[in-house]
């Protein structure tokens, strides 16, 4: 069994001396020890990688608190899934939690169904914004393509690019860009 260490903080301002304090005084040598400093957004997690990478089945991963494993719950059990996956045990210094043995097995469990809940309660939120928005009449999805053809056939027949774009609901201005680019081909094919 080896003693690998994990410390993360989510902002440049932030240190890691204290979280690497305590992963040296519970015995991590400091070439297991791998940090991270990026926001909770930023998916780069170079140093989380490398200890993926190194640790092998029977190795024991310490971390000073469950928030420094994952940017947020549904990523921090996915991390703990894994690692449970490949053998080895994570434990969670200040909070006194350990993955390994039955009541890890038990711990585990209890994570993913708080896991699947967060998830659920996301989903849920994000459905109740696009009903709101839909009834806002905001638009989903890809905006429709411009029909080039009948922008360059009711030219032809002579009407307006203002009258063009109010029939079409586009812009004015690219009324303007495709007749100007209609305006070149037609242009370099006589020269």
């Amino acid at each position: 069994m080896r003693l690998f260490g994990y410390a993360r903080v989510s902002t440049s301002q932030q240190s890691l001396d204290i979280q690497i304090g305590v992963l040296r005084d519970a015995g991590v040598k400091a070439n297991r020890i791998f940090t991270d400093k990026a926001s909770g957004i930023s998916t780069d997690r170079d140093g989380l990688d490398m200890l993926r990478m190194k640790v092998e089945e029977g190795d024991v991963i310490l971390v000073k608190k469950l928030d420094r494993l994952g940017r947020d719950t549904a990523d921090m059990i996915h991390l703990i899934k894994a690692f449970d996956t490949q053998g080895v045990a994570v434990r969670f210094i200040d909070d006194g939690i350990s993955t390994d043995g039955p009541m890890g097995q038990m711990v585990i469990t209890i994570l993913s169904a708080v896991a699947q809940a967060e998830r659920q309660r996301i989903l849920e939120r994000t459905n109740e914004g696009r009903q709101e928005a839909k009834l806002k009449g905001i638009k989903f999805g890809r905006k429709r393509s411009v029909d080039r053809d009948a922008v360059l056939e009711l030219h032809q027949k002579g009407i307006g690019a203002t009258n063009i774009s109010h029939q079409l609901s586009i812009a004015r201005s690219t009324v303007y860009k495709i007749l100007e680019e209609q305006n070149r081909v037609v242009t370099s094919t006589y020269w």
